[in-house]
């Protein structure tokens, strides 16, 4: 059966204010995205062909004493237009499967973020979550049916491993370390790393 996905449509978040990049007013556009009445779910095979709607991806850096969480998106899951980029960001689709939910409130949001992040990853760590800022990007294919929520994750301790196979080689690095690696990061990485300073 195909995953069922969190959306919104398209034609809310261009009443909100569209953008191109990043931006911060994560207060403008979360409270209406994450509604009740504003979201639902849609079948994903029908939602990646679909710009009608925007997909939200909870987008989460893990931090570790001003390094960031470097992977490579590998293996035979995941987003297949993003295979082998670097990413600075653990993502995946919100689903009905846990609720079977119609719609999501933010509360339900939060949760179904840290149950998305604990299937891509074994953090051995205590952390906080804060939301600050959205992604958009409707220059490529992939990026006109999504819409990204950033997570920054402060880790007290850099014990993360891998929970599954499109997540490799993973390592911390340093915002300028990334800067030398941003031609082989995936977009939104590229987007996100230019305001990390900022962020963190």
């Amino acid at each position: 059966m195909d995953e069922m996905v969190l959306v919104v449509p398209r034609s809310l978040f261009d009443k909100l204010g569209a953008f191109q990049g990043i931006n911060l007013e994560v207060s403008r556009y979360l409270p209406s995205l994450l509604s009740k009445e504003n979201n639902s779910f849609l079948a994903r095979g029908s939602a990646e062909n679909d710009p009608s709607f925007k997909q939200l991806i909870p987008y989460a850096v893990l931090v570790h004493e001003g390094k960031i969480l470097h992977y490579v998106r590998g293996g035979k899951g995941g987003e297949k237009r993003l295979m082998s980029k670097g990413s600075i960001g653990i993502g995946g689709h919100i689903n009905d499967t846990d609720e079977h939910l119609d719609s999501m409130s933010e509360d339900t949001y939060k949760r179904a973020v840290e149950r998305e992040l604990n299937e891509e990853l074994k953090m051995n760590s205590p952390f906080t979550d804060r939301m600050v800022a959205l992604i958009n990007d409707d220059e490529t294919e992939v990026g006109k049916v999504h819409l990204g929520v950033v997570h920054i994750f402060q880790l007290e301790r850099a014990d993360v491993q891998s929970g599954e196979s499109a997540i490799t080689q993973l390592e911390f690095l340093t915002i300028e370390q990334l800067q030398e690696r941003s031609d082989s990061l995936e977009t939104w990485s590229q987007i996100l790393l230019k305001a990390l300073p900022e962020l963190l």
